[in-house]
């Protein structure tokens, strides 16, 4: 039996070049396209989650990762959609916060779910000094938190799955801060896998093959191999029947503009 994983970073719904109108709804029903088994989401805004299951028809299980706020101060769910809906792809996550959700469809039994802080203080401040980081550095990684989520499974073939979703922080002048959140998510996913388990840790993870040590060493250590950009499915524990492979952008068009900055990336479990 295979078994179809696909992640895609929604950002928040808007489109490539942004627009004053998102199409959040339309792109949940088009990441479930094609019935997949699993489906990965980041960026999408926080007040979105209680409306997934009914746009995606699965079960969604969503976490929220930064929540709404105005300025410094705690808002609402809604008031963050209200404030956003006047311009989303100007706004984007200022009120709304973000969050990020796995969709599972009817055959995948869910036993589990926990999630991990990926930026906590006392986490920050060890690898600041450890790295070495400055200030804009330091203020960066403090702007905005994030969290790896977790699922355990049981796929439609009865095997055990751990699949984990996270959205790493993004700092174009130091990708290491990105390599830190994803090194201590692996970390948590391997000490929460059984040996009977499939692995699956996917996501935007704000890391390249190319540039990242952290990718090449968990393919030598049992993990499928990276995608090309920053957008990543890795599997332990399985085979692949079909490698990583990014959608062409003309199956994500409409009215001439992409939907997303991201492009979904999927593969498929033996």
């Amino acid at each position: 039996m295979s078994v179809l994983v696909r992640s895609w970073n929604l950002f928040h719904g808007n489109t490539k070049p942004p627009g004053r109108v998102a199409h959040l709804e339309q792109m949940v029903r088009l990441a479930v396209e094609g019935d997949p088994d699993l489906v990965l989401l980041q960026e999408a805004p926080a007040w979105a989650l209680r409306r997934l299951d009914d746009w995606s028809e699965r079960t969604a299980v969503g976490d929220v990762a930064a929540p709404p706020t105005l300025g410094p101060i705690p808002s609402t769910y809604w008031i963050g959609h209200a404030l956003t809906a006047l311009n989303p792809g100007l706004l984007r996550s200022a009120f709304s916060g973000q969050a990020n959700a796995i969709l599972v469809a009817p055959r995948v039994r869910v036993e589990a779910h926990e999630q991990l802080v990926l930026n906590p203080v006392g986490f920050r401040r060890r690898e600041a000094r450890r790295l070495g980081l400055g200030l804009l550095a330091r203020l960066a990684w403090a702007g905005e938190r994030r969290v790896c989520q977790a699922l355990r499974v049981v796929l439609g073939d009865g095997r055990k799955a751990l699949v984990a979703n996270l959205h790493a922080t993004s700092y174009p002048p130091d990708d290491r801060l990105a390599e830190a959140e994803l090194r201590r998510a692996v970390e948590w996913v391997d000490g929460r896998s059984g040996p009977d388990h499939v692995v699956v840790l996917g996501g935007d993870l704000n890391q390249r093959a190319g540039s990242s040590s952290l990718l090449g060493e968990l393919a030598r250590e049992g993990y499928s191999a990276p995608g090309r950009g920053i957008d990543h499915i890795l599997v332990r524990g399985a085979e692949l029947e079909r490698p990583l492979t990014r959608w062409p952008d003309e199956r994500r068009l409409l009215d001439g503009k992409l939907l997303s900055d991201h492009a979904p990336v999927e593969l498929t479990i033996r």
